[in-house]
C-alpha cells in the first residue's frame, strides 16, 4: 500500500429522493458516507486510495464493497461485520441542499474498535477522517486514536462535517473535535461548521485560531461563495466554480478528496510540503478542488468526476 491515502469513518447507504412514474416520492439507495465518498473521489482522481472501517455483511454492505472495488479503492483494511448497515434518508430543498435522517443504532460502521486498527506501512502518505463517525463510540475514539498516532508520521486531514442533531453530549463532542484539530496537518471545514466550532462569524479570525492549535493548513469552504486557504504565511480566497446544481450531496467530500489528490499529484503530500505551499499553489489547489466539487454538484448524488473530466484545465502536474 505504498503511497496510499487511507480514508476512515462511516460507510452508509444514502436513500436519495426520486419521483416515480406516478409523481410520488420514492427513495433510491446509493452508497455514501463522507470518508467513503472521499475515498472514491480520490481514486477517480487517480491517486491511490484505501478505506478502513467496518462494513456490514448485509446486502447494503455488499453494495458498499462493490462501490469501493469498482472504483479502484483498496479494501484490504475493511472489516466485515454481521451488524446492519447505517441508513441515511435524504431530503433536498429547492437549491439542492441536503438534510439527512440517520438510522444507525447498532450499525456495523459504528462498531469499529481499537483491535481493528491496522499496522500502517511507513509509506502511507495521508489519513483522512472526520464526519459523523467521530460522534459515537467505539468508532469515534478508535479513529481519533489512529489520527493522533499518525500525526508526525504522515499527513492527517480532518473534515468535521458536523451533524449537530446527532450529538447527545455537546461538551464531549467539542472536546473530541479539539483533539482532532490538534492531531491534524490539514483541517478542511465549511463556513457553517466553523461557525459552530468557534461561535464567530469572522471566518479569517476563526481559521487563524484553528491554525494556532497546530495544523499547517486550514481550508474553509463557503458553498457558492468559493473557498479560502490559510497557512502560516499566506491567506488566499478563490471564487466558486460556476455550475448548475442538481444537488450538493458529496460536494464537500469531493472537495476534500480533490485537495488530497492535488497534493499527491504535485508531490506535496507530506507534512513539510503542505506547510510550505506558496500563494499561487494554494490558489491552484483551491481552483482544482472547486472544479471537482462543481462537477459533483452538477449531477445527482455523490458522483465525483474522474481526473479526465477536470485535468485539462490544470496542467502543472
Amino acid at each position: 500500500m505504498s503511497g496510499m491515502i487511507i480514508h476512515t469513518g462511516e460507510a452508509l447507504i444514502d436513500f436519495i429522493p426520486v419521483r416515480d412514474a406516478g409523481g410520488r416520492t420514492a427513495f433510491f439507495p446509493a452508497p455514501g458516507g463522507s470518508p467513503y465518498n472521499a475515498s472514491i473521489a480520490v481514486a477517480r482522481l487517480e491517486a491511490p486510495a484505501a478505506f478502513f472501517g467496518r462494513i456490514s455483511r448485509d446486502f447494503f454492505g455488499d453494495q458498499l464493497m462493490q462501490g469501493l472495488v469498482e472504483n479502484g479503492v483498496a479494501t484490504d483494511l475493511v472489516v466485515r461485520d454481521d451488524a446492519p448497515s447505517t441508513l441515511a434518508f435524504v431530503k433536498k430543498n429547492d437549491r439542492g441542499e441536503a438534510r439527512y435522517a440517520f438510522f444507525a443504532q447498532g450499525s456495523a460502521d459504528r462498531l469499529l474498535q481499537p483491535e481493528d486498527l491496522p499496522e500502517l506501512p511507513e509509506s502511507t502518505q495521508a489519513i483522512q477522517f472526520g464526519s459523523i463517525a467521530l460522534i459515537p463510540d467505539p468508532v469515534g475514539s478508535t479513529i481519533l486514536s489512529l489520527a493522533e498516532h499518525c500525526r508526525g508520521r504522515c499527513v492527517v486531514s480532518f473534515d468535521p462535517n458536523i451533524r449537530a442533531s446527532l450529538v447527545a453530549d455537546e461538551d464531549a463532542y467539542r472536546q473530541r473535535i479539539r483533539r482532532a484539530v490538534l492531531a491534524s496537518t490539514i483541517v478542511k471545514v465549511s463556513d457553517e461548521d466553523l461557525l459552530w466550532m468557534s461561535g464567530s462569524s469572522d471566518l479569517a479570525e476563526s481559521a487563524q485560531t484553528l491554525l494556532a492549535q497546530g495544523p499547517s493548513l486550514v481550508i474553509v469552504t463557503e458553498g457558492g461563495q468559493g473557498s479560502r486557504a490559510y497557512s502560516r504565511d499566506h491567506s488566499v480566497q478563490v471564487p466558486a466554480e460556476k455550475a448548475s446544481v442538481a444537488d450538493t450531496i458529496g460536494a464537500g467530500d469531493s472537495f476534500h478528496a480533490a485537495l488530497l489528490a492535488w497534493l499527491y499529484h504535485s508531490d506535496a503530500l507530506n507534512e513539510q510540503s503542505v506547510g510550505e505551499l506558496g500563494r499561487e499553489k494554494l490558489e491552484e489547489m483551491l481552483r482544482f478542488a472547486g472544479a471537482v466539487a462543481a462537477k459533483t454538484c452538477s449531477r445527482a448524488g455523490a458522483d465525483p468526476p474522474r481526473l479526465s473530466e477536470v485535468q485539462t484545465r490544470f496542467r502543472s502536474w
